[in-house]
């Protein structure tokens, strides 16, 4: 038979659909995710023992005293566990998953038993619904809405949705066709047939399907922990993966405890709504006699009466208490409460240097969410922007199917560890196993078992794809696919009872430090040269944040340094892993400095402090560009710095008079030759702090085939026949003409003149529709940070030498300013730091100049140390 994979279609209808109806799904999310904000706000901010008050009156007004001692003494108890919050969230999903199905269930329900043809077309699709494994449903969830909330509830909905509609329509069918056939017979109008007759009658069965979805939707929060969903579906997944069988006992009897109100109450609410309920609660108490006080249930008036000033008092506790959060002192308090959502794999190294950089950005004044995901689902969620980065990106082979299809969505920030190895491990114990190539004919010793970790691993595919083949392996060995706590499991069990295993590992892991243990070697290099660990990011995380990413790329760790850290983490305490970071942090004194400096540090006065300084500038990218970046420098230092744009002419004229201390942007010697012929008297010379400059023709770097001005002679056709010019009374243009002259173009191509900014504009308009431009450019220009440009070569030196850019003052300047004077004659930029300082700048906007500077010079915590040294 021809195999058929209807996956593949599935695959391709989900990327279309993504492409084309993002609109909807957005509102879809926002939706889902509004609902369960709003309710878990209600639920999440009160004070617990007065929110289990409330459950409790519930209690009491449904079932009576006893269920409301029991419920209090229920949820009491999950406070005690510590456990409240995710409670908590994990209720406003089940709470927020049922409003939505039992919204759609119902109706749907009631026009299939109005309906066969409905029925009919419903029946197939529910059993559907109900027997796909509902982790299939996060898949296309998580593609669609990332991981978090939506995913869950989504999956949720979808898993809860068939009794609803099943038992709403039994309830209808169920009802005495002779009863609804006399309120036809007395006139009765179709729809008062089915308010006043069905529904009334069919209310007990329709409330057993609505137990049955609050039930399943309560089922489901382990899978949405899987996709990110907060609450006790995290906690449980969290103990899964890492065997934390304390955290598990814990969440699941809160699980239990939560699923045994929500089955109780919604039970019981029946007895309240429904007539025949009602009338069965009066027969029940009526046979009970004298002893009718032990189901006392208060009326619906004094539970409320009560359930209001419980509210009350928690909702003032809730205000009293606002504000009481901790925050990081003045002088570190960098990130001055910004989230950043944080992403991890459950596996040591992972785990570690997350829990150690959420203390650290904690410690610099940001609110950091942590979340542990598989790493399908975290690449996904760096893809589309909802994690801002993960510390544990094994490259450039492990998570290779993530960056080949996520890469161009995602930011690298930096290797803090490498080179890393894979292997398979044996104790020490087992004799004669050094080699992959031993594990040949051994395959009965290991009980013909490879013990693996998550099967989404890089390294499991690696295994599984050629390391087996390779060392002829496959059918001897089946790969058990676990997680790495479960395989960290098996090999402790293994070693305590002396049996032989074999499981997969890697280098660094502190394994090797708490077992004697036997890396395979790899003759045959099938697991491919050792990896680094990368930081990565978001797209436009370093934009958006970028002295946290300069703290990230520049963050590195010792082997040591790392697996201690792990080896503090794993003797502490379950579910103290960021209180284990931090003792290791408090242990290494000056770390937190180096890891995250902060940005200016303690601000160091200069020797010319309270001096005022005049500075001058032109409108051209570099000059604002480093005008504003010494503004805030000297703004730092102590002085007081009056910035004032001009012209060239003018700008050289002050200088000369005295009226300007100093410019950043002096073009020599050939640009600005006319003006330093002038003055030069009267001037400066303080140095020049970039060079040389120069100018050129550039094209996208898409356009290939074209890397030197040669090779444009006969292309015209793919340029339109166009050159994009700037201002005609810009010297590069005419010095254009003679370069198009050596190069035998000038009948070729027409240059068309316009302006800077028109440039730039039709070079971005090209960009982002992937068409060919020519266009003049110069260097230094932030257009090569922002733009993916190549310079065209200029074999035959047409162009000319370039300039180089001077700092130029007025005569006494090193007089009046000695501190200032060393600063800038030691000043220099490198292209690249330039090119992003004013990329930044453009960024940032009209009328923010200094902002965008600002942010960019903390971004680089001791650079202002580097450019104006303070003993």
């Amino acid at each position: 038979m021809p195999e058929f994979h209807p996956g593949d279609w599935v695959e391709s209808a989900v990327d279309w659909l993504q492409k084309h109806l993002g609109w909807l799904f957005d509102f879809i999310n926002t939706v889902l995710s509004g609902l369960f904000d709003a309710i878990n706000a209600v639920l999440g901010g009160a004070e617990p023992l007065l929110l289990a008050g409330i459950f409790a009156v519930i209690a009491f007004w449904l079932r009576g005293l006893l269920a409301g001692v029991v419920a209090f003494v229920g949820f009491a108890l999950i406070d005690t566990f510590g456990l409240w919050s995710e409670a908590m969230s994990t209720l406003s999903l089940v709470l927020a998953a049922a409003v939505i199905t039992i919204v759609i269930a119902v109706p749907a329900g009631i026009w299939a038993s109005r309906s066969k043809t409905v029925s009919a077309f419903v029946r197939p699709v529910l059993d559907v619904m109900q027997t796909m494994p509902a982790f299939v449903y996060l898949i296309p969830g998580v593609m669609f809405f990332s991981v978090g909330t939506t995913p869950g509830l989504l999956a949720t909905i979808i898993f809860a949705m068939p009794p609803g509609v099943r038992m709403t329509e039994l309830g209808i069918r169920q009802v005495d066709s002779e009863l609804v056939e006399a309120a036809e017979a007395f006139g009765t109008q179709p729809k008062h047939t089915l308010t006043r007759v069905q529904l009334p009658l069919a209310l007990p069965t329709i409330m057993a399907g609505i137990n049955q979805v609050i039930m399943l939707a309560l089922s489901m929060v382990v899978i949405a922990g899987m996709a990110g969903a907060p609450g006790l579906g995290e906690r449980v997944y969290a103990a899964v993966t890492q065997v934390q069988v304390g955290l598990g006992v814990e969440s699941g009897v809160a699980v239990v405890i939560l699923a045994m109100y929500l089955d109780r109450m919604t039970g019981a609410l029946n007895a309240r709504v429904s007539p025949l309920g009602r009338r069965a609660a009066a027969k029940a108490s009526a046979m009970m006699g004298r002893m009718r006080f032990a189901r006392y249930k208060p009326g619906t008036a004094v539970a409320l009466c009560g359930v209001v000033v419980l509210a009350l008092v928690a909702g003032g506790m809730n205000i009293a208490g606002s504000g009481d959060e901790g925050k990081a002192s003045a002088g570190t308090n960098v990130g001055k409460g910004q989230q950043l959502n944080m992403g991890y794999i459950p596996w040591d190294e992972g785990i570690a240097t997350s829990y150690l950089w959420k203390e650290v950005l904690e410690r610099r004044g940001f609110k950091p969410n942590l979340k542990q995901l598989d790493a399908g689902p975290l690449y996904t969620s760096l893809a589309q922007g909802q994690t801002d980065f993960q510390t544990d990106g094994w490259l450039p082979t492990t998570h290779k199917q993530y960056w080949d299809k996520y890469g161009s969505k995602m930011e690298k920030l930096g290797s803090w560890y490498g080179p890393t190895s894979l292997e398979l491990t044996v104790p020490k114990y087992v004799k004669g196993i050094k080699s992959l190539e031993d594990l040949k004919g051994q395959g009965k010793k290991f009980k013909g078992k490879i013990i693996g970790i998550e099967s989404s691993a890089g390294e499991m595919k690696i295994l599984k794809d050629k390391v087996l083949k390779d060392y002829g392996l496959e059918g001897e060995y089946k790969v058990v696919a676990s997680s790495t706590s479960s395989m960290l499991a098996e090999l402790k069990r293994s070693i305590q009872k002396k049996e032989p295993v074999v499981v997969t590992l890697w280098s660094p892991h502190w394994a090797y430090n708490a077992y004697d243990l036997t890396k395979l070697d790899d003759p045959k290099g099938s697991f491919g040269k050792g990896e680094n660990l990368y930081n990565v990011a978001r797209k436009g995380f370093a934009e958006d944040q970028p002295t946290v990413a300069h703290w990230l790329k520049n963050f590195h760790l010792k082997e040591e340094q790392l697996t201690s850290l792990e080896n503090k983490i794993q003797d502490a305490p379950k579910g103290e892993e960021q209180k284990a970071a931090a003792d290791w942090l408090d242990e290494h004194k000056g770390f937190i400095d180096k890891m995250a400096p902060v940005p200016g540090g303690k601000k160091k006065q200069g020797k010319d402090a309270g001096k005022a300084v005049n500075v001058g500038y032109f409108p051209w990218d570099e000059a604002i560009a480093t005008t504003y970046l010494w503004q805030n420098i000297l703004e730092d230092r102590g002085y007081k710095p009056n910035v004032k744009q001009l012209d060239p002419g003018p700008l050289y004229t002050s200088l000369a008079q005295g009226q300007m201390d100093f410019q950043t942007d002096g073009w020599l010697p050939t640009t600005h030759e006319q003006y330093w012929k002038k003055y030069k008297d009267r001037l400066t010379d303080v140095g020049p702090w970039y060079g040389p400059t120069s100018l050129e023709l550039s094209v996208p770097e898409y356009v290939k085939g074209i890397d030197s001005l040669e090779d444009l002679k006969g292309k015209s056709d793919k340029f339109d026949g166009k050159i994009t010019g700037i201002e005609s009374s810009a010297g590069e243009m005419k010095v254009l003409k003679k370069v198009l002259k050596d190069y035998g173009l000038d009948k070729e191509y027409k240059v068309v003149s316009s302006s800077t900014s028109s440039m730039l504009s039709a070079i971005d308009r090209s960009v982002k529709q992937k068409k060919p431009i020519l266009t003049t450019t110069w260097s230094p220009h932030w257009v090569y940070s922002k733009y993916p440009m190549k310079k065209l070569d200029d074999p035959k030196g047409s162009w000319g030498k370039g300039d180089k850019i001077h700092v130029t003052a007025k005569k006494d300047f090193k007089k009046d300013f000695p501190e200032l004077y060393g600063w800038l004659k030691d000043f220099h930029m490198s292209e690249d730091d330039l090119g992003s300082l004013e990329a930044a700048i453009q960024n940032g906007g009209k009328g923010k100049e200094k902002e965008s500077a600002r942010k960019w010079l903390d971004s680089r915590p001791g650079l202002i140390d580097k450019l104006a040294p303070v003993s």
